[in-house]
């Protein structure tokens, strides 16, 4: 991928917050261009191996409840572009006009097959499209809805600067999220209060340490963390 120059940023996006980020990723050419064509390689790779078991996948989703196999939520990505995520659903259909736009484990809109799909994390195979078009990224913020969007300050724009991502060191410092705001009564306030801040704190980092294979290590450290590892 490749940097916008500075002038051609969207006009909410130009502040001094995020032109601090903007001048280390400007530095960092070689390793975003090495982004993309990883993204753009393995994106390929792992869309031939999941097929298979995306279908047999797609079939249990149909036979476990009605609605469709695919949950297509609007979300945020680079330069604030609005896309429809990829995700197989997992909870009833038209589940997000029932309910919060935050999910805790003991949702009851969650179904029996989608259970054990967000219990392995399994849901997110179908972001691979998303990779491959360029709306998302193997590493990278995870897409907020716009509603959070829109309470970014203005540094946390500066996550705005790289695709969204399927994993990130805030999803590894987070993956017990649902079980943290499983006890919230106000599910929205506790994530936008006490999560989102947080998470913005790793993401806002990682940008810092921007790097081609510091990523790559992000993505086993995924691994390691959906094995059971802790990262404190």
């Amino acid at each position: 991928m490749m940097l916008r120059k500075w002038e051609d940023l969207p006009e909410f996006m130009k502040n001094d917050g995020v032109l601090e980020y903007y001048k280390i990723l400007e530095k960092k050419k070689v390793s975003l261009v090495l982004k993309r064509v990883f993204d753009l390689v393995v994106g390929t790779v792992m869309l031939i191996i999941l097929a298979i078991p995306m279908g047999i996948i797609a079939l249990m989703i149909k036979m476990d409840s009605k609605g469709p196999v695919f949950y297509r939520q609007e979300r945020v990505t680079a330069y604030g572009k609005k896309f429809k995520i990829h995700k197989f659903r997992t909870m009833v259909n038209n589940a997000d006009k029932i309910g919060a736009a935050v999910t805790v484990d003991g949702d009851n809109r969650i179904t029996k097959v989608g259970a054990k799909l967000r219990e392995h994390r399994l849901d997110e195979f179908p972001q691979v499209f998303d990779v491959l078009s360029g709306d998302m990224s193997f590493v990278g913020t995870r897409p907020e809805v716009t509603k959070y969007v829109k309470k970014y300050t203005n540094e946390m724009m500066a996550t705005l600067l790289l695709p969204a991502g399927i994993t990130s060191e805030a999803s590894i410092r987070y993956k017990d999220e649902a079980e943290l705001l499983d006890a919230a009564e106000d599910v929205d306030r506790v994530y936008v209060e006490e999560v989102f801040p947080g998470k913005m704190k790793y993401n806002l980092q990682s940008i810092r340490k921007f790097g081609f294979f510091e990523e790559i290590a992000t993505m086993f450290r995924t691994v390691f963390a959906v094995l059971g590892k802790e990262y404190q």
